[in-house]
């Protein structure tokens, strides 16, 4: 299978070089996008400098910061175009470990979309406060009520996909951003009959630059999937 490794990048200079390298020696034969939304800090000019000197690396500018899952979708399309059989999201700050990667990549081949999960067995956070744990706890158990998601970890970040079943649900379109964004594809996927495993990960806080999350995301998040579940269960009620 040819891989392709999407990273998406704003303001990412400390942590793109290291991620880069733990990931070519990881998992030498997979291919690396940088997706970067014109950083303000040179991060973009990094990618740019990686892809010259490694043909195993490739840069995707774009005009303006629009969000996680914008750079993703825009990741994706230029997989397709490509012709990639596997997708991969990962961080750039290091919070996903490209020494795990080999253990989705494994998973896949029995799968569809495979998802690290801090929440199952074996998986773990480190450098987490209590506040943040119980957050996305709390986010994901809600989520596996309001939509019937049978998943530990749907709002991880961390996953690989067959090209060819992403393609299917993007055709549908997905507009959410964030955590959603990331609870949209797995539940689309899901509802379509495709298989959805979770391996356990270490999720690592980042140690450099500054968390792109907020508040912003989560309350769109909780929005989206509360939406999402009356419309379903109306759904299901009406036939």
């Amino acid at each position: 299978m040819t891989v392709l490794v999407i990273v998406p990048t704003y303001n990412e200079r400390d942590n793109l070089e290291i991620i880069a390298g733990r990931l070519h020696e990881a998992v030498p034969d997979a291919h690396l996008l940088v997706v970067d939304d014109n950083s303000p800090d040179g991060t973009g000019a990094i990618a740019d400098d990686l892809a010259a000197q490694q043909e195993w690396a490739h840069v995707l500018h774009r005009a303006d910061k629009e969000g996680l899952g914008a750079a993703y979708v825009a990741g994706f399309g230029w997989a397709k175009e490509r012709g990639y059989d596997v997708v991969v999201e990962m961080d750039a700050d290091g919070s996903h470990a490209p020494e795990q990667l080999p253990l989705l990549l494994a998973a896949l081949e029995h799968a569809d979309l495979v998802l690290g999960s801090r929440w199952v067995d074996g998986g773990a956070v480190v450098n987490w406060p209590r506040s943040r744990e119980l957050l996305s706890r709390g986010g994901n158990a809600y989520t596996r009520l309001a939509l019937g998601l049978p998943l530990k970890d749907a709002t991880g970040g961390y996953r690989a996909y067959r090209r060819e079943v992403l393609d299917t649900v993007l055709a549908s379109g997905v507009a959410s951003q964030g955590y959603c964004f990331q609870v949209d594809l797995a539940w689309q996927i899901w509802r379509a009959g495709h298989r959805v495993v979770e391996v356990p990960i270490t999720f690592v806080e980042r140690e450099r630059g500054e968390s792109k999350m907020s508040r912003a995301i989560v309350v769109e998040a909780l929005w989206r999937v509360t939406v999402w579940g009356f419309r379903s269960r109306r759904a299901r009620g009406g036939r």
